[in-house]
């Protein structure tokens, strides 16, 4: 079936949406269940996060590709999958729908509804953990489209829950993300000055990771290989 730019759109926005709506509700939910336990709010952070991406990445997936991920859209328009101009409408709806789910969350919570974060997140390692933690979901999708893509929403949201602990960030690799995230000063926030560090980390290791997998994978998708989860290419 052929979605419209406008469908496409739309799920990209409501999806990064709920994306963040899961992420910043969950980390105040987390927070104020844990009674403190730092440990025990992450864990249900990381497995609210990794519960939501696999729904999303299977329900939306059909529609635009489920890429909720401006570096993933940068990505998919270096393959070739979309051109560049609706690459840069996806980034806007996805940094539209992530502030959206921001904003939710803390109606949902009780929360101000305008915030700016005052958590510092920064630091060599920081910078670091978002790189690799970027480069593993990228290769990841890359790498599942190749062999299994029925699994991309599984490997997805495997990966990402496996990066809130193996990396010292807890994994944002999402540049939409971050930015919405600066916007609450809650369990999930970052400051707005260390966002930017953030957003080049992760691009920097959504890069690094295309030009891997294209040795790794191909630059061409093989007769019958479906390209992405949207189904087709876009030239």
């Amino acid at each position: 079936m052929k979605y419209s730019l406008v469908q496409r759109l739309s799920a990209e926005a409501i999806g990064t949406g709920l994306l963040v709506a899961t992420v910043v509700g969950s980390g105040i939910m987390a927070e104020t269940l844990a009674g403190g336990n730092v440990a025990v709010a992450l864990l249900a952070n990381s497995i609210a996060t990794g519960a939501i991406l696999f729904v999303l990445i299977t329900a939306l997936g059909p529609v635009s590709g489920a890429h909720l991920n401006p570096v993933v859209s940068t990505v998919f328009a270096l393959r070739r999958e979309i051109g560049w101009a609706k690459a840069g409408a996806f980034v806007a709806a996805q940094i539209a729908g992530g502030i959206s789910g921001t904003l939710l969350a803390h109606v949902m919570f009780d929360q101000p509804l305008i915030q700016l974060s005052g958590h510092a997140r920064t630091g060599l390692g920081q910078w670091l953990s978002e790189t690799v933690a970027t480069f593993a979901l990228v290769l990841t999708i890359l790498g599942t489209l190749r062999s299994r893509p029925e699994s991309v929403p599984v490997a997805v949201a495997l990966v990402i829950v496996a990066a809130y602990w193996f990396t010292a960030s807890t994994s944002f690799a999402n540049p939409a993300v971050t930015i919405a995230r600066s916007f609450s000063d809650t369990f999930t926030g970052i400051a707005p000055s260390n966002a930017p560090p953030f957003v080049i980390a992760q691009f920097i290791g959504g890069l690094t990771a295309w030009i891997v997998s294209e040795r790794l994978f191909g630059w061409t998708p093989t007769k019958g290989e479906q390209p992405s989860l949207s189904g087709s290419l876009e030239q």
